[in-house]
């Protein structure tokens, strides 16, 4: 029997800056159940679902901020969306603002801010958490932006890695389920990290505006949509596995971000795509068992990967100008695979 987990993703239209967090939830549980009438046993949400992007507001000072963060999950606000997961079976993924009471690398207890995607059962119950990693933007006003972007401001880099989980979904006993937000998607280490850990299914929510707004040049509205669509077909082609990716879409606090929510196949083909820029609902059948072409064939790691060779993936984080020609002496790299042998 075919592994077959029909999976879907629920765009969300603009939530403007004095739209509250009920309002959101409403909206949401309209989504889920139009999703369970069409089959669905897992369903994605935007990146922080709950609130509008308030990144794009500058606050001066960092607990004025607060009002967006959530301190517990399920709260009394999202317990219903729990409840619904309880009730149908289905499953969700939901990306909001944490604030935690955690020690930090330093081992100082602090209140900590976190981009935050959560993986529910449909029992209702907690199986994965994930922190975003890739933060854009920056951290202090910039006045040479037509909008702001202040996620280094708000939230700490993630401290939870990219975990893959095992669990049962659906009619399904077992599958190898992981997450990432938004901005993760560019980044080809954050799918790999994933790859290695076998993931069958990865679950993205974002909020991308139509328009780069740093103002150092011009970068057209279509190729945002392309180079994001691009990202994500690149990822599950090349790390063989399916990709539910959600975003906001929309005129929201006066800024278009982009939709085009996606469900990807292992082969990087978009098997279904987002219409509209109001609340949407897309789905489909996704047969886990496709993961095997790819990772048996060109993306068998076990036969194919060379760590050796990746050193500065993890060892740098800067680019590193190269090495300059010059006639009557080649180039040779200190590092190669026979040294790295003897090494070992």
């Amino acid at each position: 029997m075919p592994r077959i987990l029909t999976v879907a993703a629920a765009q969300l239209g603009p939530l403007q800056l004095s739209d509250s967090r009920e309002v959101a939830v409403q909206r949401m549980l309209r989504l889920f159940e139009r999703a369970k009438q069409r089959g669905a046993e897992l369903l994605v949400f935007p990146e922080l679902a709950l609130t509008t992007f308030f990144p794009r507001h500058y606050r001066e000072h960092l607990d004025e901020a607060d009002q967006w963060f959530e301190t517990e999950m399920p709260s009394p606000v999202t317990k219903p969306l729990f409840d619904a997961a309880k009730a149908s079976g289905v499953g969700f993924t939901l990306g909001y603002a944490e604030m935690a009471l955690e020690e930090d690398e330093t081992f100082c207890l602090r209140k900590r801010r976190f981009n935050t995607q959560i993986l529910v059962n449909g029992q209702g119950e907690i199986v994965l958490k994930y922190r975003k990693i890739h933060l854009p933007g920056h951290a202090e006003f910039d006045s040479n932006r037509k909008a702001q972007h202040l996620e280094k401001r708000y939230f700490e880099v993630g401290n939870l890695g990219f975990p893959v989980v095992r669990a049962a979904m659906g009619n399904l006993s077992g599958i190898n389920m992981g997450m990432m937000i938004c901005n993760d998607r560019r980044w080809p280490e954050a799918w790999r990290v994933l790859g290695l850990q076998g993931v069958e299914l990865v679950m993205l929510g974002y909020n991308t505006p139509s328009a780069n707004t740093t103002g150092i040049g011009f970068e057209a509205p279509h190729l945002r949509v392309q180079h994001s669509h691009l990202s994500i077909q690149a990822g599950a082609y090349q790390n063989a596995t399916f990709a539910v990716a959600c975003a906001k879409a929309g005129t929201e606090d006066g800024f278009e971000m982009i939709g085009h929510s996606i469900i990807v196949n292992p082969q990087g083909e978009i098997l279904a795509q987002a219409t509209t820029w109001d609340d949407e609902v897309i789905i489909a059948d996704c047969n886990l068992d496709q993961v095997q072409l790819g990772r048996s064939t060109v993306f068998d790691f076990d036969k194919h990967r060379q760590p050796w060779a990746y050193a500065r993936i993890t060892d740098q984080v800067g680019a590193v100008e190269p090495h300059v020609w010059s006639r009557g002496k080649p180039y040779s790299p200190g590092l190669t695979r026979d040294a790295d042998k003897q090494k070992a």
